[in-house]
């Protein structure tokens, strides 16, 4: 089997078993297993591919088959340029939740006290906190905040990884946590309970269930972390939020009844409402 026999096979294999992407699924994991580059690879090609490749890459793709997410083989996934490690414990970072990082960027400075709710695999808080790190924002503090000690292993793991200074605590909500904060973000579960079993194997076999499951109306946790957030907000402190595409209205509802002002709504590249911002009068 050559390498380009194995693309093949692999392509084939992932687009009979529904893959939307199956040609580049392949592609990254021929690239993970092997370390070939695009370029290594239109030179070598049609070089035999080492057994001992063979039957690992093989194992990968029949894995992929069976819709077991990407990124649960590769361990890891890109998000803000940083490469985190990920399992079966914690929400594969997206895409979309880059938003609401890039806006909580705007608001770090020096000094500030920075708590990260339902951190999952501490992508958020671990981006916030290299940021900090690349523009030298002097004593800012960063905490990330899990129901999961699953979880909290995994955040733990990449911020040692990345070197990113970040303190992790296990707690249910805001139960366990102390001391008050410049800002507050969080992208906590917000999936209704019943469109769950209508999502893509992927997320609905494979993400945890407790990271996907807002109930009933999806809104159980912001109104949770709205209500509470206010004991932990210093004077004019921020709290942000991912939302779900058609939660805008209502999440920002709730922060308003909740005291907050200067309520914002920001949208994603794709158009949709992604953010939502405001900001705390005590």
């Amino acid at each position: 089997m050559t390498y380009k026999e194995a693309i093949t096979y692999g392509t084939d294999k992932l687009s009979g078993a529904g893959i939307a992407e199956a040609a580049i699924d392949a592609w990254l994991l021929l690239e993970h297993r092997t370390g070939l580059s695009r370029s290594a690879y239109f030179l070598h090609g049609a070089e035999e591919m080492p057994q001992e490749q063979w039957e690992i890459y093989h194992a990968d793709i029949e894995r992929r088959s069976r819709r077991i997410p990407l990124q649960h083989i590769t361990g890891v996934q890109e998000f803000m340029g940083l490469t985190f490690r990920v399992n079966e414990h914690v929400l594969i970072p997206r895409q979309d939740t880059e938003c609401l990082v890039e806006e909580a960027m705007q608001y770090l400075q020096s000094e500030c006290e920075v708590l990260d709710m339902c951190t999952g695999s501490g992508c958020i808080i671990v981006s916030l906190a290299e940021e900090a790190k690349k523009n030298k924002l002097k004593n800012a503090v960063f905490t990330g905040v899990d129901l999961s000690r699953e979880a909290l292993d995994v955040a733990e793991e990449n911020a040692k990884n990345l070197n990113a200074e970040v303190s992790f605590l296990q707690s249910d909500l805001f139960e366990n946590v102390k001391g008050t904060f410049d800002m507050i973000v969080s992208n906590p579960p917000y999936i209704r309970t019943d469109v769950i079993e209508g999502l893509q194997a992927e997320v609905k076999l494979h993400d945890p269930f407790i990271a996907l499951d807002g109930k009933a109306d999806g809104l159980y946790f912001y109104r949770g972390i709205v209500n509470e957030s206010r004991r932990y907000l210093k004077a004019k402190g921020r709290l942000l939020f991912e939302i779900g595409c058609d939660q805008g209205k209502a999440v920002s509802e709730l922060m308003e009844k909740a005291g907050f002002s200067d309520i914002v709504v920001k949208k994603d590249l794709a158009g949709l409402d992604r953010v939502v911002i405001g900001v705390y009068n005590c």
